[in-house]
């Protein structure tokens, strides 16, 4: 009964009990934490619509103009998520428990277009006297009111929720100054919201005068973990600041996987492994059905071909050819094949750090970061390490098994120290960084080849052409452009756009302003190198394939050839147009010309007696 259980686990699931199954948890593996969930919380009084020197006409537009940024991202990148928009301060009021000054925009639900052109109307000098007449600006107001309608929010959604958040743009410093009564309440409230598991983080806007977090809002912020109560984020009057602060919190903090790292016998820490880089790909396309353009399920059953039958997991088994015998498992022998340690890191020992050479990259280095929700000490043993490894300018060499049916692979622990930015925001933590380490066969030796040395002079004149056009990269400079322009056409089509905003291509070289630098280096440089008569617009002259110069090799093979190749069990070795031939000089007709079918019927052929 638990196979068929299992193995019908899917039939008739919700969309959560699905995404339950994708992320499930497993020891030492990842682990399932459900959907993330933020609620802008936007102050509405009049001072959020006070004129500013520079940047958008005021913090509110700024404010509305980051949302609008966000839903469009979490559309793109995350559109799982839930969103929700809610103004206090308001003269209107519209939300579940009849609060006054409370006024709920958006519920929280998976970001959409239609949300997006609902913030369009808050926007310039109409949008202002859009929102006088459609929700106004309210004479008092209560934060701790505001703080429980949002916490109504969230108990109100059915589904399993990761991350609740709750970020509060405003330029008031102490919006209950003259009231003791309400500053009280929105401490206590704000401590019931961490308590649940509510993290309520500050968007501090420009203010004349400068905004002081210490008058109120300290008390009220929930820092992150390992953030110091009093470290905050200056104000901000800018978009690009404010996005770069909104990114930083609610971007997700997922950990790819948490694991022991194993410092001796008795000595082991809890950390977490994440993921810094990774290719950004087109979405996969839904399948819809046509006539009601409702998504369409797939399910995958095995069935037999002597009886029609279903197959359970258990009927079935797998089969690998060697020698050319089947070699039989079963499913759990197989899965045992690939099991070679626990899960975690193990530390070998310590290396200086410029024993680390650049051409030992195989792939994108993961962050380890202590878990002390898991380990009790294990942020203190990991920033002990942490720090001698830096004084000492040592990396650590461990073996990484990161799953369980994953083979041990050797990885470099380089320490990294914490850079914060003149806004206070976080460039780079404090961590190690993984680097996979390669083993003795992924290296290669390439071929040398024979090549002409250029002389001094040629070699000075690269030189100076190099020195050029050098210039300072930095990989978030460059965005894909077919990705961008992707998107761009599927926001279009979103909005109702009458035509896709173009995305600029960023990875052309710019041709002019090289050619400003360069100067006359450029033909200098051919002059020393190429041949007077050298023309690079010219096309190479190809030779014509399948001439009567060109012969094919005849395939010929004996039966004494053949049936020697089948004894010794090396038929496999031969290619795909020797069997053909093979099964053409035996008189076999195969039905197709895959090699296992031809291997297969030859095999066949030389053991009848």
């Amino acid at each position: 009964m638990s196979a068929w259980e299992s193995y019908y686990r899917h039939e008739g699931a919700e969309d959560e009990e699905e995404e339950q199954e994708e992320g499930a948890e497993t020891e030492g593996q990842y682990k399932y934490s459900g959907r993330d969930s933020l609620i802008f919380l936007v102050d509405a009084s009049k001072a959020m619509f006070e004129p500013q020197d520079e940047g958008p006409r005021t913090s509110f537009e700024l404010t509305i103009q980051c949302i609008q940024s966000v839903y469009s991202s979490k559309i793109i990148s995350s559109d799982r998520d839930l969103l929700a928009v809610v103004f206090y301060g308001t003269d209107k009021a519209k939300n579940s428990v009849n609060f006054r000054s409370v006024y709920v925009l958006h519920e929280l639900d998976p970001p959409g277009a239609k949300r997006i052109l609902e913030l369009d109307r808050f926007k310039g000098e109409q949008g202002e006297r859009n929102f006088r007449e459609l929700i106004g600006h309210g004479p008092d107001y209560s934060l701790s009111e505001a703080l429980w309608v949002c916490a109504n929010l969230f108990s109100g959604v059915r589904l399993k929720m990761s991350h609740k958040r709750i970020m509060l743009f405003t330029n008031e410093d102490h919006p209950h100054a003259n009231d003791g009564a309400k500053a009280s309440r929105a401490r206590t409230k704000a401590s019931d919201l961490r308590d649940t598991g509510i993290f309520l983080d500050l968007m501090n806007l420009k203010k004349p005068g400068g905004f002081d977090v210490a008058l109120f809002y300290r008390d009220l912020i929930t820092p992150a973990e390992g953030e110091e109560v009093g470290v905050h984020f200056e104000e901000s009057g800018r978009l690009e600041d404010l996005l770069r602060k909104v990114r930083a919190k609610e971007t997700r903090k997922r950990a790819l996987a948490r694991l022991k790292l194993r410092l001796g016998k008795d000595v082991a820490l809890m950390v977490s492994i994440f993921n810094l880089v990774q290719k950004a790909c087109k979405p996969l396309p839904i399948r819809l059905y046509r006539e009601t353009n409702e998504q369409v399920k797939t399910k995958t059953r095995t069935f037999s071909v002597q009886t029609g039958g279903l197959l359970l997991p258990s009927d079935t088994k797998r089969s690998q050819v060697y020698g050319g015998r089947p070699i039989v498992m079963e499913k759990a022998e197989t899965e045992e094949l690939k099991r070679f340690d626990e899960p975690g890191l193990v530390l070998i020992g310590f290396k200086p750090l410029f024993l680390l050479k650049q051409h030992h990259f195989l792939r994108p280095s993961l962050f380890v970061y202590p878990e002390e929700s898991l380990v009790h000490g294990s942020t203190t043993l990991f920033s002990a390490l942490l720090t001698k490894c830096l004084e000492k300018g040592v990396l650590a060499l461990c073996r990484y098994t990161p799953h369980q049916n994953s083979p041990p692979c050797f990885v470099a622990l380089v320490p990294q120290e914490e850079e914060l930015d003149a806004q206070r925001v976080q460039v780079t933590p404090p961590g190690f960084q993984l680097v996979f380490l390669p083993y003795a066969d992924d290296k290669r030796k390439v071929p040398a080849t024979e090549k002409v040395t250029a002389n001094p002079e040629q070699v000075d004149k690269m030189k100076a052409i190099v020195q050029r056009l050098r210039f300072k990269y930095r990989s978030d400079s460059f965005e894909n452009p077919v990705l961008q322009q992707h998107f761009r056409n599927l926001e279009a089509l979103a909005l109702d756009l009458t035509e896709p905003e173009h995305a600029p291509d960023l990875t052309l070289p710019k041709v002019e302003a090289m050619d400003l630098r360069l100067g006359s280096l450029v033909e200098e440089f051919k002059e020393l190198v190429y041949p007077p008569d050298y023309d690079p617009q010219r096309k190479a002259v190809k030779r014509k394939q399948g001439g009567p110069g060109d012969k094919q090799p005849r395939l010929e093979v004996s039966q004494e050839e053949l049936k020697a190749h089948a004894e010794k069990g090396t038929l496999g070795k031969l290619t795909v147009p020797v069997l053909k031939e093979a099964c053409r000089v035996c008189g076999l007709k195969p039905s197709s010309t895959k090699k296992q079918e031809l291997l297969g019927l030859l095999q066949e052929h030389f053991q009848k007696p």
